[in-house]
């Protein structure tokens, strides 16, 4: 049961849950979709839009609903393509308030918009969740290379991140007040999934998308398999790292994204305006290339590559 309203076995069903109001009075709802199976099974949540600026998870739930890609033989799929209503019509990662919703978790009742959309969230849909995929896009000019994120202090998680079949998936911290740390502590093995840059479409990382959580489903036997696509080997990545700005100016990256790289190669550069002073940056360890930032003018200090080896 969700908001009050029951779904039955065999049936789908949109269900919306009202979360507050815009000053014109506008009621404010999260959209969520409900496929049940006719048998008995795992009830999978898969959402995106928790960043109202991350459009690459928003568009892959969106096309996987249109092509009915959820037609789940047992258990049940919860679909939230958007959960950060406030953020996605204002081209924002935040609420208007500036406060992050992925660090006001699990909410509550009386606190600041993102701490009660938390909460809301928390109390109607993850106490009907037995695992969740949560689906994201690198932050602003920041575009990453498809990759899943787990928990290492969950074995469940990482054979989730596994069934996935990203092209890198890797162990990475839980941060406090995230959705990724509530569900752990409410027993939910849960993955994010990373790929493009946000307010831009990638086609590529959204076929990447569809296809990771196709997986999933298929691998908990929900889904029957409808594709002859051979399995590619995802890498697994054991230690990650930024790379950053040794000093300030234009950067130009020299190498793409997902790339190979071995120690000392020239990953990019950063020159000043007047061709006087160029530093090049490069890479610390062998490895790969799973985010570059496409900021052109950087500052000292600013990421530049995240590489894993």
């Amino acid at each position: 049961m969700i908001n009050g309203e029951q779904i039955a076995p065999g049936q789908s069903k949109l269900v919306q849950i009202n979360i507050a109001r815009l000053p014109t009075g506008t009621l404010i709802h999260i959209p969520v979709h409900v496929f049940n199976g006719k048998k008995a099974g795992p009830t999978v949540l898969v959402q995106a839009g928790l960043h109202g600026d991350e459009i690459n998870g928003v568009e892959t739930a969106r096309r996987m609903l249109q092509n009915n890609r959820f037609d789940i033989k047992k258990g049940a799929v919860i679909v939230v393509p958007i959960l950060n209503i406030f953020g996605f019509i204002h081209f924002s990662r935040d609420v208007p308030d500036g406060k992050d919703v992925n660090r006001s978790f699990p909410g509550t009742r009386t606190g600041s918009l993102a701490s009660r959309i938390a909460h809301t969230y928390t109390s109607e849909i993850l106490p009907q969740v037995d695992y969740g995929i949560d689906l994201h896009t690198g932050g602003g000019l920041r575009h990453n290379f498809p990759q899943v994120r787990y928990s290492a202090e969950d074995a469940k998680s990482k054979e989730l991140a596994e069934a996935f079949n990203a092209p890198l998936y890797f162990a990475s911290r839980q941060i406090a007040g995230s959705f990724r740390k509530t569900a752990f502590r409410m027993g939910i093995p849960t993955i994010v999934f990373e790929a493009g840059e946000s307010m831009r479409f990638d086609e590529s990382c959204i076929e990447e998308g569809v296809l990771g959580v196709q997986n999933v489903l298929i691998a908990m036997g929900m889904l029957s398999k409808k594709s002859n696509r051979k399995k590619r080997k995802s890498i697994h990545l054991q230690r990650t790292r930024w790379v950053r700005a040794s000093r300030a100016g234009m950067f130009i990256p020299q190498v793409e994204n997902g790339m190979a790289v071995t120690k000392g190669q020239t990953l990019g550069m950063v020159t000043d305006t007047y061709a006087k002073k160029n530093k090049k940056i490069k890479a610390p360890f062998d490895g790969y290339v799973f985010c570059i930032n496409h900021q052109a003018v950087v500052n000292q200090g600013d990421a530049l590559f995240h590489l894993g080896h």
